[in-house]
């Protein structure tokens, strides 16, 4: 006997869609009976991801900009019949450097990517999640905002913004039944990879899966799977939890 799926029934906004983290997220939603919303400012890329996950409406997307994020979340409503999580997956990081060769255009950029379109997801969803007594946002953060190594300090803060944030959301958001979690995935086969690492190569692919005492690196089925567990109502009374997919990197 068929049996739904953990998300059946949800409809889902999940943002940078076209690749990595992102995607896998969006694939897995779809596989768990929820519609998503696949969000990204690649709007080709995204719009050819959405073709192979099912049920999917692509919609380009500029995070960084509220009223880019308003048309988004306006037509994602429309076109699904509501909103009922959200996943702020998109990001982007500086390259790994010295801290003071990075530049302020650099600074700026990784702050409205990774940290100002929460405040803009929460302004366009919250009052909609209220009027529909409640609703689930998970944001992605990193354990770079944990565990914080040189030459990321600017992108370091970023995703420590991410993990605090989320805690505060949940704490001020749950009288209104609005959940708000966060997964602080260790660095994965995405394409951020070689800008976290300085480059990509296999000598320091090596060095830093040393580092993670289950020695590899995370992928977005890892993401995904802690995602469909923290946007199912099997997490009903899970909030403001800051969730490390690491493989134990930040013991």
């Amino acid at each position: 006997m068929a049996t739904e799926g953990r998300l059946a029934g949800k409809r889902a906004i999940v943002t940078g869609a076209a690749q990595g983290f992102g995607l896998g997220i969006a694939e897995r939603f779809a596989a768990e009976g929820a519609r998503v919303a696949m969000l990204d400012i690649q709007e080709g890329a995204v719009k050819a991801a959405a073709e192979g996950v099912p049920g999917a409406v692509a919609i380009g997307c500029d995070v960084a900009d509220a009223g880019s994020v308003r048309s988004a979340v306006a037509r994602a409503e429309a076109e699904m019949g509501g909103i009922d999580v959200v996943v702020n997956n998109a990001g982007w990081s500086h390259r790994n450097q010295p801290v003071l060769e990075t530049s302020e255009e650099d600074f700026d950029k990784v702050f409205d990517v990774n940290v100002k379109s929460i405040f803009h997801f929460v302004r366009e969803c919250v009052p909609r999640w209220r009027e529909a007594g409640g609703g689930a946002m998970l944001n992605i953060g990193s354990t770079a905002g944990i565990r914080p190594r040189p030459g990321l300090t600017w992108y370091n803060a970023t995703k420590g913004a991410v993990n605090l944030v989320s805690r505060s959301l949940a704490v001020e958001l749950a009288p209104d039944k609005i959940r708000v979690n966060c997964l602080a995935p260790v660095a994965g086969e995405t394409p951020l990879l070689a800008t976290f690492m300085g480059e990509d190569t296999p000598e320091k692919r090596a060095a830093f899966q040393a580092t993670v005492p289950l020695g590899r690196l995370s992928t977005p089925a890892d993401v995904a799977a802690a995602s469909v567990f923290l946007c199912s109502d099997e997490a009903a009374f899970f909030t403001g939890v800051v969730l490390e997919v690491d493989g134990g990197r930040t013991i």
